[in-house]
């Protein structure tokens, strides 16, 4: 029997409106599903923003949405509209994108994110990759380690694109059509005969990336790593 992600969706806002009334600012989808790219085990990734959280909220939430079908797939991202107005401005700027609003708008509940936050989200993303590719070539050697990292690779070349041209392509086939062909062959998963050669490729490519972007301003600590800053980007306007 096909899922009927809509159906399913307005059965979740009824719990959790039902749950926590007029406490609710937002309830939207994240993932495969919202991008339009998921199978019939794809994660259910919601997003809920109550005015507040604690832990017995927590606690409520968990209980409400427990006798709801699919709940192994469910996952997602629960948050106090307080805490998230204090959240990473570069973190906040892919959570915007990759969200599809079902109950609310996230533009009231997030802080204004300059294009110095659009370029911390792709510094601070190829930094974590270049890391996990390092340790992964040196010690764990695993195939499906660096598939996930290739996977990963999709957020980092997101916000580059978007940091270049002020436009999100949240879906993967629309970024391929406008990565270069090197680019887009890192979001290829490796042979299994290709894990030196990929992970090659990728630790240059995150190394470049995480030069050119480093810093709000566009220049790093080595005086020969140049950097010139893009255009000022408008990074709420593009979704």
């Amino acid at each position: 029997m096909d899922f009927d992600l809509q159906a399913w969706m307005q059965a979740f806002i009824r719990v959790v409106r039902e749950t926590f009334a007029e406490r609710v600012r937002f309830i939207g989808l994240q993932g495969s599903h919202a991008r339009g790219e998921a199978h019939a085990e794809s994660d259910l990734d919601v997003v809920v923003i109550l005015d507040s959280l604690n832990a017995a909220d927590v606690a409520r939430y968990r209980e409400a949405i427990a006798p709801l079908p699919h709940r192994a797939r469910m996952c997602g991202f629960l948050s106090g509209a307080d805490v998230l107005r204090c959240w990473d401005r570069a973190d906040l700027f892919q959570f915007y994108h990759d969200t599809e609003p079902y109950f609310g708008a996230l533009e009231p509940l997030l802080p204004p994110i300059a294009e110095a936050d659009v370029r911390r989200a792709v510094h601070a993303g190829a930094c974590a990759l270049y890391h996990a590719c390092c340790h992964n070539l040196t010690h764990a050697r695993s195939l499906p380690t660096l598939h996930a990292l290739q996977k990963n690779l999709r957020f980092v070349l997101q916000a580059k694109h978007f940091a270049q041209t002020g436009e999100y392509l949240r879906g993967k086939a629309a970024l391929m059509e406008q990565l270069s062909p090197s680019e887009s062959a890192l979001l290829i998963p490796a042979k299994e005969d290709a894990l030196e050669s990929v992970s090659g490729a990728l630790l240059q490519f995150l190394g470049e990336t995480i030069q050119h972007y480093s810093a709000d301003g566009g220049t790093c600590a080595n005086e020969s790593c140049e950097n010139p800053a893009p255009a000022m980007v408008a990074p709420y306007a593009s979704k």
